[in-house]
């Protein structure tokens, strides 16, 4: 079991940065420094087996401006955003939302190291969710996954399952080639991607 001690947090060596802070504050409104660290958002949380660090360190780094680790840190691509730790914040800090954050500072920087087919699947994510005006296009996001994972490491056997999966999918009508409608509000779609349009 996980200790949830503020004592587990070790900031890497060298002096702690405002610039972080200042940062997230001038590009989002998630009240960072309203946390006390009452660990309610670690202990909440359903995926903190799988992290390097727990949700409340996340928040205590990012106060501290230790920008680096929380770039490289595994955490944030585990992140679901299932909202809960933000849901159970007493605070109202958006812990998922500094999470989503982090996930795009690393992205801007190419820091996604620590797990790259996460990163890769969420920035398609985001790519298909653009393209077809608010809404996910299933065929577009799983060519372009399988075709990074090809790329990265060929595994036919796989290939072969997921097209048999598809062809399913397509039967059942679960999975359109077409992609799907866009929505009405098209141009708001267009004006929330707008400051990531050199990113992807």
């Amino acid at each position: 079991m996980k200790n949830l001690g503020a004592e587990t947090v070790r900031p890497e060596s060298g002096p702690p940065s405002a610039e972080l802070l200042e940062r997230l504050g001038r590009e989002t409104e998630l009240a960072v420094a309203a946390c006390y660290q009452c660990k309610k958002c670690s202990s909440g949380c359903p995926l903190t087996f799988a992290m390097d660090l727990l949700p409340d360190q996340v928040i205590r780094l990012a106060l501290l401006g230790q920008e680096e680790q929380l770039l490289s840190c595994r955490t944030i691509w585990v992140c679901s955003s299932c909202q809960t730790c933000t849901t159970r914040c007493p605070n109202r800090v958006d812990i998922a939302g500094v999470m989503d954050w982090l996930k795009e500072e690393a992205l801007k920087q190419g820091k996604e190291g620590s797990a790259p087919e996460v990163a890769a699947f969420h920035r398609f994510f985001l790519e298909a969710v653009r393209a077809h005006g608010g809404r996910v296009s299933e065929a577009h996001l799983v060519r372009r996954f399988t075709l990074f994972k090809l790329w990265r490491r060929p595994d036919l056997g796989e290939l072969l399952g997921n097209f048999k999966l598809g062809l399913k999918l397509m039967k059942r009508g679960r999975l359109r080639l077409a992609g799907p409608r866009a929505l009405k509000g098209r141009a708001e779609i267009d004006k929330i991607f707008e400051p990531y349009r050199t990113q992807t």
